[in-house]
């Protein structure tokens, strides 16, 4: 649903209606796949028993856990006429209120200033950091974010490590060979940063995005949640597009 909603505001952005940034947690506990990456990487047996739900996003890059403790989640949908068309002014644009929320915070944080090796491909945190779009605390990353264009609109979408759950993020993925010492090494978390609560951290972050933009509170129309309702089972709740990477609302 989550995935669907950042569709529904691209369509309406796209078409003259408001632009949109929000804070959101995932719930049930979720698996959300990098675009290109194999269902094969994927422990479904652990999923399943643990009660994550797997989708994939439309975005690239190595899967994310998410829960509604672990991480806080973001996104920003515009039209593309109104944003750098390039990606990386886009994104320094774009992270402009993530890093303002992090210095609210008390979190030292900023963009990598090198590249960091990778560890383990399929899990975000653990892949080969990129300094366009990875946020590092203290040489750790505290943060992912992403971009695509759909629509006609720019919608980008991050996620802030608020505390480390290393036995999800590496349960998920069907692998032995890293270790949560190896996790620690690696990633680092607001509340490890900082020591502020969760609800804080939340609250700093939408601050922070509706003061970077002059935001009015708004809520999602009746219409807007039927079509995304209606794309999150036909599309992001299937096996055609989670396991096959085949869109069935294009076929």
């Amino acid at each position: 649903m989550q995935m669907a909603l950042e569709e529904v505001a691209a369509e309406t952005a796209a078409s003259g209606g408001p632009r949109t940034v929000r804070v959101y947690t995932w719930e049930p506990s979720t698996l959300s796949l990098g675009y290109r990456q194999t269902p094969e990487s994927v422990d479904w047996e652990y999923c399943e028993a643990n009660d994550v739900t797997v989708t994939r996003r439309p975005t690239g890059g190595g899967g994310i856990y998410h829960d509604a403790v672990g991480d806080i989640s973001y996104s920003i949908v515009a039209p593309e006429s109104e944003l750098p068309g390039d990606l990386m002014e886009c994104y320094e644009l774009l992270c402009t209120p993530v890093l303002a929320a992090f210095d609210q915070m008390g979190v030292d944080a900023a963009f990598a200033d090198d590249a960091h090796p990778e560890i383990h491909k399929p899990t975000c945190y653990l892949r080969k950091v990129n300094p366009a779009h990875d946020i590092l605390a203290g040489g750790q990353k505290i943060s992912g974010n992403a971009q695509y264009r759909q629509r006609d609109a720019v919608i980008q979408h991050g996620s802030l490590s608020y505390a480390l759950t290393p036995d999800r993020h590496l349960g998920v993925f069907e692998t032995d060979d890293v270790s949560r010492t190896v996790f620690d090494d690696r990633v680092t978390s607001i509340r490890e940063q900082a020591g502020i609560d969760r609800d804080d951290a939340v609250e700093t972050l939408k601050t922070a995005l509706a003061e970077w933009v002059e935001a009015d509170a708004g809520e999602w129309t009746d219409d807007e949640l039927d079509s995304a309702a209606a794309i999150a089972e036909e599309k992001y709740a299937s096996d055609e597009w989670t396991r096959r990477r085949t869109d069935p609302l294009s076929a």
